[in-house]
């Protein structure tokens, strides 16, 4: 384990509240709480215990706050550490005067963003994947979000990356015994068609990892939806029926909206960044054509478009001309007023519009609302649904290094049909391991460490 200073940090959020907390870890946490505790001897009181009393000068015995404080002694701590735990009246002056006391105490000094939770890293607490979980679960806007963090934080992506790390280390031990000792008649050879099999199962784990990454991320950071059609389909009802509330204007005129509005809601677990775009038409009008500029650009950059048609009138041209900015994107076809006499049939919007998936609505009566958050979670989780216990993969760090270990293991094939020598796939499989190690922090640079604590906020 390693050896640190003392750090003391608040650990609430600043403002008006009923408790404030303040956290000290390091060898002199419990020393230096006990000079400012008034009641009792905090260095004789038993680990994990609560302790009512009040926080003092130690050079006047001026009270500055009734508290209650616990003590928690090393190892069985978040940072493997002592740590001692304030906690005193909310609101900044308080908080701030009870913090400022102990920062004028010997051998104690602010910490730095994320070093709590560096500091369990280092003394082996939890391991680099299950740390940046830390940061997840607390920016975490959706049950969903938090569901992925937790899982990650409980160590379940860990123990599968452990578990391939292990079978590739196997493979690597067999082959080193091979080159080290070939004299020996005992030790079994280890040949390429005995690796390729072995090999084949490593490529299939790492592929299933991979396969929640789509999922994953959108848990994680959100599913961006644009709402997309020609002007006056509806496009800010629709919007307005999601926010429940009136966000954006809605008229009879077309053109009304001539800028990108953005709302940000929960579906079913899931954050959705919604875009109400500009209707995109030909336009002189050099305002309405910035934001129809902006439309496309919103189309390029979601996951999911909503393809918004006015079901109470025929199918325009100006529908049509829509089609090839979305042709290549998820794209759900949303038939909207669907409480007025129907002049669009299905054979037409399958002959004109193409085979998308569609969904009746009626945004201005909030008719099928549920449907169509229903159809959106489904299209774009698919096969993912009901599955959420998994290992979700959403940090775009470990999606790398797992594509980078994926790539080092194809090429293993390659070498084996290429009939190269073991020692050469040696080189593939070691640097599979060592990307792998670098998910949990095994083979991590210090610039990379402290790059990703330096994302926390102080008291984490």
């Amino acid at each position: 384990m390693f050896t640190f200073d003392t750090i003391v940090a608040i650990a609430t959020p600043i403002g008006e509240g009923a408790i404030g907390m303040i956290r000290l870890s390091g060898e002199k946490a419990i020393h230096i709480s006990n000079r400012l505790f008034l009641e009792k001897d905090l260095t004789q009181v038993k680990s994990h215990t609560l302790h009512y009393g009040h926080l003092v000068r130690p050079d006047n015995g001026k009270i500055i706050d009734e508290i209650m404080i616990a003590v928690m002694h090393a190892p069985k701590t978040f940072t493997r550490e002592d740590v001692v735990e304030i906690h005193c009246h909310g609101g900044i002056r308080v908080i701030q005067s009870v913090l400022n006391l102990i920062l004028e105490q010997d051998g104690v000094r602010l910490a730095e963003p994320g070093e709590f939770t560096k500091r369990a890293f280092l003394n082996g607490r939890i391991d680099l994947s299950q740390a940046e979980a830390v940061i997840d679960l607390i920016r975490s806007k959706t049950d969903a979000a938090s569901e992925v963090a937790l899982n990650q934080l409980e160590g379940k992506l860990s123990e599968k990356v452990r578990a391939l790390r292990q079978k590739i280390l196997d493979i690597l031990a067999h082959i080193e015994v091979n080159i080290d000792y070939p004299e020996y008649d005992d030790v079994h050879e280890m040949t390429t068609q005995e690796i390729l099999p072995r090999v084949q199962e490593i490529e299939k784990n790492i592929h299933e990892i991979l396969s929640h990454a789509k999922t994953g991320k959108i848990m994680r950071e959100g599913l961006k939806v644009a709402i997309v059609g020609r002007p006056n389909v509806g496009k800010s009802s629709l919007l307005n029926a999601f926010v429940r509330e009136s966000k954006a204007i809605v008229t009879e005129i077309a053109g009304t909206t001539r800028d990108i509005i953005e709302e940000y809601i929960n579906i079913q677990g899931i954050p959705v960044h919604l875009i109400d775009t500009a209707g995109i038409r030909q336009t002189e009008d050099i305002v309405e054509k910035i934001g129809v500029e902006r439309s496309q650009q919103a189309i390029e950059q979601a996951d999911l478009i909503l393809f918004l048609l006015n079901i109470s009138e025929p199918l325009t041209v100006l529908d049509e001309q829509i089609l090839p900015f979305i042709q290549d994107k998820t794209t759900l076809v949303v038939l909207n007023k669907n409480d007025l006499p129907q002049k669009i049939s299905q054979k037409e919007i399958q002959e004109k519009i193409g085979s998308f998936p569609y969904v009746y609505i009626s945004a201005q009566k909030q008719i099928g609302m549920e449907d169509l958050e229903k159809q959106m979670v489904k299209l774009i989780l698919q096969d993912d649904i009901g599955k959420r216990n998994d290992v979700y993969l959403s940090n775009a760090r470990h999606i790398q290094l797992l594509n980078l270990a994926l790539n080092h293991i194809q090429e293993i094939y390659s070498g084996i049909q290429a009939d190269m020598p073991i020692d050469l796939i040696q080189i593939d499989l070691t640097e599979a391991w060592s990307h792998l190690g670098e998910i949990i922090g095994e083979n991590a640079s210090d610039d990379l460490i402290n790059q990703l604590f330096s994302q926390f906020c102080l008291g984490k």
